[in-house]
């Protein structure tokens, strides 16, 4: 198989996703591979045999007949799904441990916050009041973990080591040591009713859009020393009932929420969203793409299908994931 060239499409801004950075991280490590940053007005769509690329414009990647590969950079790949032009080629997603351990990290750094009492703490010393309250221990709080895939069961697997109950929820079957697993529709009630806080690492599918809406809050558990379950979404945005979300804050069905992703990207200003008192936001932030992992491990996927080997963590287009 010949050495085909790599285009890369970055449909972004971002300082963390400048398309510039990322050619320069491929041609790094590509050892003599062609890469070239689309759009490109000299280059031969023929030439192309792989693209790496994030939010691309539906029908971009069209246009490329002896395309072999497309590389998702980020975890998500529910954009490029959407496109009903896709071309039909493996489409691989990125698994990576840097990219787990950045996802871990948010997902323990939010669920301490809300243990901790942090929003009470930094309410406490705005308004300069010294009232600590009373902290219970880590296990008297279940954490349940929605999608139980690489980044889910990582940070299940971290939380547990930390003290705290958890508890995992997914499509098929999963077994994790020390985490109470469920699955499918028929246990998910059950799943609901054992968690103070809730973290969704969801991928998004028509069966999962939307699923973070009242009907799920109000089946999750009352009782916790908490006072009111805690949202935790690092997943997609498309999973969420954004106006669920802020009237169970504000009748109380959520005590808090932690939100890393949104249906709209950024926020307009006149979210509430910005300024709830109950809501950390963060911008789409939560497992940040290291263009230095990424790269290699896209370079390395192409050289081992190049010389005859199998491309891994390819989507499944039926399932969506």
């Amino acid at each position: 198989m010949s050495m085909g060239t790599l285009a890369v499409l970055i449909n972004s801004t971002q300082q963390n996703w400048l398309p510039e950075r990322w050619k320069a991280r491929f041609d790094a490590v590509c050892g003599g591979r062609r890469v070239v940053l689309l759009p490109d007005a000299g280059l031969d769509p023929a030439e192309v045999h792989y693209a790496a690329v994030w939010k691309p414009v539906p029908g971009d990647l069209g246009s490329f007949p002896n395309l072999r590969a497309i590389f998702n950079l980020g975890a998500g790949v529910d954009a490029l799904m959407a496109d009903k032009s896709l071309p039909d080629v493996p489409l691989v997603r990125v698994a990576v441990p840097d990219l787990t351990n950045r996802m871990t990290e948010y997902v323990v750094l939010h669920v301490l916050m809300h243990h901790r009492q942090e929003l009470y703490l930094r309410d406490s010393q705005r308004a300069k009041r010294w009232e600590p309250q009373y902290q219970w221990p880590a296990s008297a709080v279940t954490v349940g973990v929605m999608g139980l895939g690489t980044l889910g069961a990582d940070a299940a697997d971290v939380l547990r080591r930390l003290g705290f109950r958890v508890a995992g929820w997914s499509r098929s079957p999963r077994t994790i040591e020390g985490v109470e697993c469920f699955h499918g529709a028929a246990q998910i009630d059950a799943f609901l009713r054992k968690t103070d806080m809730l973290v969704c690492l969801l991928p998004l599918t028509p069966d999962t859009h939307g699923i973070l809406n009242r009907d799920v809050f109000t089946k999750l558990n009352r009782s916790s020393p908490l006072g009111a379950p805690v949202l935790i979404n690092a997943g997609r945005g498309g999973l969420q009932n954004e106006a669920d979300i802020l009237a169970c804050l504000d009748d109380g069905t959520l005590g808090a929420a932690s939100l890393d992703v949104f249906v709209q990207e950024p926020q307009p200003a006149d979210s509430r969203f910005w300024t709830h008192p109950k809501v950390l936001l963060t911008p789409h932030n939560a497992a940040d793409t290291d263009a230095d992992a990424i790269s290699a491990y896209v370079a390395e996927q192409i050289a081992k299908f190049e010389a005859g080997g199998v491309l891994e963590n390819v989507v499944d287009r039926a399932r969506g994931y």
